[in-house]
């Protein structure tokens, strides 16, 4: 289920109830955003492009633009139900549990064990926020089970 401030965003932004899946083309889980950000993949080429050739560095345009397109859109309902598409699902190592991370041009969608496991600083924040949600998530499960 699409956590409520995220379905809203993406819902508003985009004007319609539709997540679309694709891989993060630089970590190990998958990017969801609305419908509306396909308006901005030309400008997001041209500003990486622009970026590279900066820093004097290659730039693979049609395999960027690839990744960009490479996406499947899964319709949610106003509750936030939505079914993850079985490829996504194998492409994004997911399981039984998914942790969402930010809003911003994209969300991420993470197998909580595969982010648990990021060495890198910048995963310190989310890594935190997945295991208190896991630890609510458990106590509820626990509560219910009485």
């Amino acid at each position: 289920m699409l956590p409520v401030k995220l379905r809203n965003i993406i819902a508003e932004r985009s004007g319609q109830r539709v997540l679309c899946i694709g891989v993060h083309d630089k970590w190990p889980c998958l990017t969801g955003f609305g419908k509306d950000r396909e308006e901005e993949f030309a400008r997001i080429l041209d500003r990486e492009e622009q970026r590279a050739s900066d820093l004097k560095q290659e730039f693979d345009r049609d395999g960027r633009s690839m990744n960009l397109w490479d996406f499947e859109e899964a319709p949610f309902d106003a509750s936030g139900r939505f079914n993850l598409p079985p490829v996504s699902s194998e492409l994004g190592g997911i399981g039984d549990a998914l942790y969402f991370h930010g809003i911003g041009d994209f969300i991420t969608i993470w197998n909580p064990d595969v982010l648990l496991e990021q060495g890198n600083p910048i995963f310190k924040g989310p890594q935190a926020r997945c295991r208190a949600e896991m630890a609510k998530a458990a106590a509820k499960a626990k509560g219910k089970g009485k």
